[in-house]
């Protein structure tokens, strides 16, 4: 790695008024050479952040800026016309960065969204992390540990930094906890008993949709129902939900008409941690 650090000791010649969408020419910016490199879109609202990043990717062999915002609709507008892998976003962007990332990963399912916080915040992070951000870092992260986070997203894992790590699993305890009565005991469908059993084994809504026989958007419009059902707001509340509520015993033999037989691997085996949980959900909210 180069010594050029994130937060700006480079010489930019990017003023913060620019147009920030698009590929701008200089400062070390490659494009995508179509081998597999990572592409990422870069989403901040400081022109000198931008172009250190551009500085640091550039050392890389295996990352390329494709793309850059400086604001919400820039930012969508970038992931539209560029073809990204990771969207690095900076949480300032808009005033509710929970919303606009879940937006952005439902808008765009194929995009892992990396989010930089101006400083830690733990009711953000778990909020950013239940709607499917795929990387929560703050905005001191040394240069060579965001390349190692970029890499470890691109390769469809979560990445957290320690601190936030010890609030998910603090969440985690504290639901664990709650009394058995604290939520309303609720009545699943066959169907939806079977699509929550998948869930809770990692499977992506393709694959709940062949196991169960129907389309991914019939799998979602399931899971939505769901969710209303149990009061929970996404896969990894679900899989926390049903982990506490033991809601998963039993499932195997749920099994609608004309659908495969389920595994049953998961009726003995121990629950998965959350942070594993949301690695496989972490790709969609619905």
């Amino acid at each position: 790695m180069g010594s050029t650090s994130v937060d700006g000791s480079v010489n930019t010649s990017v003023s913060a008024s620019a147009t920030a969408v698009g590929v701008e020419p200089g400062d070390g910016l490659q494009l995508d050479d179509g081998k597999g490199t990572i592409r990422v879109i870069v989403a901040d609202t400081q022109a000198i952040f931008r172009a250190g990043l551009r500085k640091i990717f550039a050392l890389e062999d295996d990352i390329r800026v494709v793309g850059q915002a400086e604001s919400l609709d820039q930012t969508v507008a970038a992931i539209q016309k560029f073809s990204a892998d990771i969207v690095i976003f900076e949480a300032a962007l808009t005033p509710n960065p929970v919303d606009a990332v879940s937006d952005l990963l439902r808008q765009n399912p194929g995009c892992h969204m990396v989010v930089v916080l101006q400083e830690p915040d733990q009711e953000m992070t778990l909020d950013l992390f239940r709607r499917g951000a795929h990387g929560i870092v703050s905005r001191e992260i040394e240069p060579e540990v965001l390349v190692e986070c970029l890499r470890k997203v691109a390769q469809g894992e979560p990445w957290l930094e320690s601190r936030a790590v010890a609030w998910v699993m603090q969440a985690y305890r504290t639901q664990g906890l709650r009394p058995a009565g604290s939520r309303p005991k609720v009545s699943l469908t066959p169907k939806e008993s079977l699509i929550v059993s998948c869930v809770t084994q990692g499977m992506k809504n393709k694959e709940i949709a062949l196991r169960v026989g129907t389309t991914e958007q019939v799998v979602k419009n399931y899971l939505r129902k769901v969710y209303d059902k149990l009061g929970v707001a996404d896969r990894l509340e679900l899989a926390l939900y049903c982990l506490n509520h033991r809601v998963v015993e039993g499932m195997a033999q749920a099994k609608p008409a004309g659908s495969a037989q389920p595994t049953n691997g998961h009726a003995t085996a121990a629950p998965e941690p959350p942070a594993a949980a949301a690695a496989s959900a972490s790709g969609s909210r619905s």
